[in-house]
């Protein structure tokens, strides 16, 4: 019997093992400076500027980052950039990834919200959103210099509005929540008529701010991959075979 529950600590262990890193990957925000999509965009905007543009190594890059646009930014998303990725056009194509960015500059500022008393995590989802914004300074440079540097103060008020835990009570600093939404809105604004955007909701993408819909969008959600959960119910399945095995084994 001893040796029984030895084993089966011993393949418990292996599996967590291995389940360990996915499920820590899938709960953590990476680097803060690093947004996937948004260097999606750079890749594929330069891959556009060449002459003639490489409109397939434009799609190849897009496909790199399609099932996360998917999950969070919706399907019309996905088929708006591929359909013109299909009709070979470039502006159209920029055009749609800038959206899709200013879309994943919203769901992560309104993830910090929904996470505002947890300080590294907030910390880098900001961090995020400004690392995609950094790619898209340059065109509202460009059309308007002054909302371009509102928007720059705004993400560093955004982040001292986060406060600071401290160590050991050296150098806490309290966090302001409402400064940080009204910080939050003047970007998401800003940024939705820059982009002339009805809306930064799942279900609006494409619509323009002047066109009048009606309908409501979903709202944002942040889950994490079904297969991160694979591990664990190896690890369930695994312990009940081994237990029913067990009894089967006492009761014969």
């Amino acid at each position: 019997m001893k040796k029984r529950i030895v084993s089966i600590m011993a393949v418990i262990m292996v599996i967590s093992s291995l389940a360990m890193p996915q499920l820590a990957e899938a709960y953590s925000y990476g680097d803060p400076t690093e947004e996937k999509v948004a260097e999606a965009y750079a890749e594929m905007s330069a891959k556009l500027s060449e002459s003639p543009p490489d409109y397939d190594q434009a799609e190849k890059i897009f496909e790199t980052v399609e099932d996360e646009i998917k999950l969070h930014m919706g399907e019309d998303a996905v088929s708006a950039v591929k359909s013109e990725l299909e009709n070979e056009n470039k502006d159209a194509i920029l055009t749609n990834m800038q959206q899709v960015l200013v879309l994943n500059i919203a769901r992560r500022l309104e993830n910090v919200e929904g996470k505002f008393e947890e300080y590294e995590t907030t910390r880098k989802l900001v961090g995020k959103a400004d690392a995609t914004y950094k790619k898209l300074s340059p065109i509202v440079e460009k059309n308007d210099s002054e909302l371009d540097s509102t928007i720059k103060q705004e993400f560093e008020t955004m982040l001292d509005s986060l406060g600071n835990p401290g160590l050991f009570g050296v150098g806490e600093k309290d966090s302001d929540k409402e400064q940080f939404t009204k910080s939050k809105e003047t970007v998401i604004n800003g940024l939705k008529n820059q982009f002339d955007m009805k809306s930064v909701e799942i279900g609006h993408f494409g619509e323009s701010a002047k066109e009048d819909t009606t309908g409501t969008g979903n709202e944002w959600t942040d889950l994490g991959q079904l297969s991160n959960w694979i591990p664990l119910v190896l690890i369930v399945l695994v312990v009940a075979g081994v237990v029913f095995y067990s009894m089967k084994k006492r009761r014969s």
